[in-house]
C-alpha cells in the first residue's frame, strides 16, 4: 500500500439508540465522543439508528403492511382461479333463442 493515500482505519465502537446494544468494529469514520470498552480501552462512539438488535427482520417482529387491501383482493382472485380449475374443463354451451 502506498502511504498517504488511504484514511485512517481504526476501532470504533457503534451504539444502537434503539436497543441496549453496542458492538466494536474498525471503521474509517470518527467522533468525538468515546466511550470506555469492555476490555478497559477508550474506543470513539458512532451512534446508528438501527441495528441487527432493533431491525424487525432480525428480530421477527416485522409487520406487511397492507394499506389498500392488496392482499386480500389477491386471494380472492387467487381463489376464484382456483375454484375454475377445480371445475374441470367443462366447457359451457350457449344456446341461443
Amino acid at each position: 500500500m502506498r502511504d498517504g493515500i488511504h484514511p485512517d482505519y481504526h476501532p470504533v465502537v457503534f451504539q444502537d439508540r434503539e436497543a441496549e446494544f453496542s458492538f466494536l468494529s474498525r471503521s474509517t469514520l470518527t467522533s468525538n465522543e468515546t466511550v470506555k470498552w469492555e476490555d478497559g480501552n477508550e474506543y470513539p462512539v458512532i451512534r446508528v439508528d438501527i441495528s441487527s438488535a432493533s431491525h424487525p427482520f432480525y428480530t421477527g417482529k416485522m409487520k406487511i403492511v397492507d394499506t389498500a387491501g392488496r392482499v386480500e383482493r389477491f386471494q380472492r382472485r387467487y381463489a376464484k382461479s382456483q375454484a375454475a380449475d377445480k371445475g374441470g374443463s367443462k366447457t359451457k354451451s350457449k344456446t341461443q333463442g
